[in-house]
């Protein structure tokens, strides 16, 4: 991989894992004030929090976890697509993922959310429209399921965990930042839907 053609996957990466451990470690302050709280987004204007939350984590495993799947395809989709396409791609889905669940959540005080998922989610399946039959797996699952199956199968699990809401991961934003994606790859590339359907 030739970093020097995805310069905006690699600043990205470091200064998502940079900020993510100096908050964790050395500044909750400055945590507090980056995550996605939508109760003081719509009642004190802190709209910056739409991409500053996508730069900090709640914990190691979090953060380990988005930039692995970060690593997996954000640098070959920014390869692909360009570094243009690739940041409207990813800022753009980060900030509709985000506006999806400060709609909901806008007069919740006890709510907040951080990380990057939503817009790793975009990664992902703006990845798959290029690369429909590229073989993914989830960890408890180590067999490679292809891209275009993988795909409707985690977008239902999304709807129906954020549906039946059972722990503390915000399924609404990995569900439209997936969505966000696809749309954003297709207004930006239009031919993408053609280069889809002739895998199959």
């Amino acid at each position: 991989m030739d970093i020097s053609q995805t310069p905006v996957a690699i600043l990205i990466f470091v200064s998502t894992i940079a900020l993510s451990l100096y908050t964790l470690y050395k500044d909750h302050n400055l945590l507090n004030n980056l995550i996605l709280h939508p109760y003081s987004l719509v009642r004190y204007n802190r709209y910056y929090t739409l991409i500053t939350s996508g730069f900090v984590h709640g914990s190691v495993m979090h953060l380990m976890f988005n930039m692995f799947s970060f690593l997996f395809f954000a640098f070959q989709l920014e390869s692909i697509v360009g570094s243009f396409r690739f940041t409207i791609i990813y800022f753009g889905s980060l900030i509709l993922a985000d506006l999806t669940t400060v709609f909901k959540q806008k007069d919740n005080q006890n709510y907040s959310a951080l990380g990057a998922s939503g817009a790793i989610s975009a990664v992902v399946f703006s990845t798959i429209m290029y690369i429909p039959t590229a073989k993914m797996s989830v960890m408890l699952l180590p067999i490679g399921i292809p891209a275009f199956i993988f795909g409707p199968l985690y977008l239902s699990y999304c709807y129906y965990a954020a549906k039946h809401q059972q722990d503390n991961v915000n399924h609404d934003a990995h569900l439209w930042g997936a969505l966000a994606g696809v749309i954003l790859t297709i207004i930006l590339d239009p031919s993408v839907i053609q280069h889809f359907l002739s895998f199959f």
